[in-house]
Parts: C-alpha cells; sequence; structure tokens
C-alpha cells in the first residue's frame, strides 16, 4: 500500500479532513481573513487576500491540503496539508495549519493531529513539524501532542521568504 498524500476521507468522531478543493478558497478566507489568526505567525499579513491566495495557491498545488470541518456539523474550521514525503527517509511533514477563531481551545487541533499522525504512521517512521519561532501558541500545541523539540530551522514557505522555525518531531510508537 502506497502513502496517498490526500486520502478522500479521512476523519474521525471531531473532524473531517477532505481533500482541498478550488471551490474551498472562500470559505477558508473567510475564516482565515481575521488578523489575530496570523498575530504569531511567520507571515502576519496572511490575513490579507492576496497574501492568503499565495497560500492556498500552495495548497493545492501541494496534493496534500485538506479542508478541515467539524464531523458533526459540517462547518468549516480550517486547513491543513501533508507536504514533503520522503519515502527513503520514511518521513512526512505536516502542517500550514489554521483554524478559524471560533474553533480556537475546543479540541479540535488535537484531533486534526492524531487523525493525521495514525493515518501516516501507517507509513511513514517520523513526522515532523515547521513552527514559527514566534509562533507561542503552535509551540505549546506542538508540546501538548507529544512532539519533541529538534531545533531551529529556516524554512521558506510556500510563496515566502525565508523564515526562522522551530523544528518538532514525533516518531512512529513502537
Amino acid at each position: 500500500m502506497s502513502f496517498n498524500l490526500q486520502p478522500d476521507d479521512l476523519r474521525n468522531d471531531r473532524v473531517a479532513l477532505l481533500p482541498l478543493r478550488e471551490t474551498d478558497l472562500e470559505v477558508l478566507y473567510t475564516l482565515a481573513s481575521d488578523p489575530l489568526v496570523w498575530e504569531q505567525h511567520p507571515n502576519p499579513n496572511r490575513y490579507q487576500r492576496k497574501v492568503f491566495e499565495t497560500y492556498f495557491r500552495g495548497a493545492m498545488e501541494s496534493k496534500g491540503a485538506f479542508i478541515i470541518k467539524d464531523a458533526l456539523t459540517g462547518e468549516p474550521l480550517g486547513c491543513t496539508r501533508f507536504y514533503d514525503y520522503n519515502e527513503e527517509k520514511r518521513e512526512i511533514l505536516i502542517g500550514y495549519t489554521f483554524f478559524g477563531r471560533a474553533s480556537w481551545g475546543k479540541g479540535f487541533n488535537p484531533g486534526v493531529k492524531k487523525l493525521m499522525l495514525d493515518y501516516a504512521f501507517q507509513f511513514v517512521d517520523k513526522v515532523i513539524f515547521h513552527v514559527g519561532a514566534s509562533n507561542m501558541r503552535s509551540r505549546i500545541a506542538m508540546e501538548r501532542l507529544g512532539a519533541i523539540n529538534i531545533g531551529m530551522e529556516e524554512v521558506a514557505y510556500f510563496g515566502e521568504p525565508l523564515k526562522a522555525n522551530v523544528v518538532f518531531v514525533i516518531n512512529r510508537p513502537a
């Protein structure tokens, strides 16, 4: 069985991850247009339409992006993706995740990450996350998931310049 970066329907009792479609742009931009969503992000201007469209284009081109929906209501919550799969090293990155503020603090992020990790660990031994150095909310979220901080790295997000990121890793359970 090969690693499909964008399976048709990943879900648990909290969230559904559905392959991102061009038609998802408007609903996601509605969530992303709040400047507070991006205030700690390395690119705090992502709430601006043109900047968000670059993010969205990268998501579509990745062929591993999902719209996140509430599994019970179908309400759109945000976006995430698998990217930079390395079959030889048996590793994948998960990231570019954002949620609209209405879903913050309600357990959706851990539900999404658990779903993605459970799926990924069928194919890889290591999952890597890049988190903006100043993004304390995401850094705390990574620690709560049990991710290990393995250092800093300069990372260029799709269509953006290099930015300092903390690198976290979660290894497949034995």
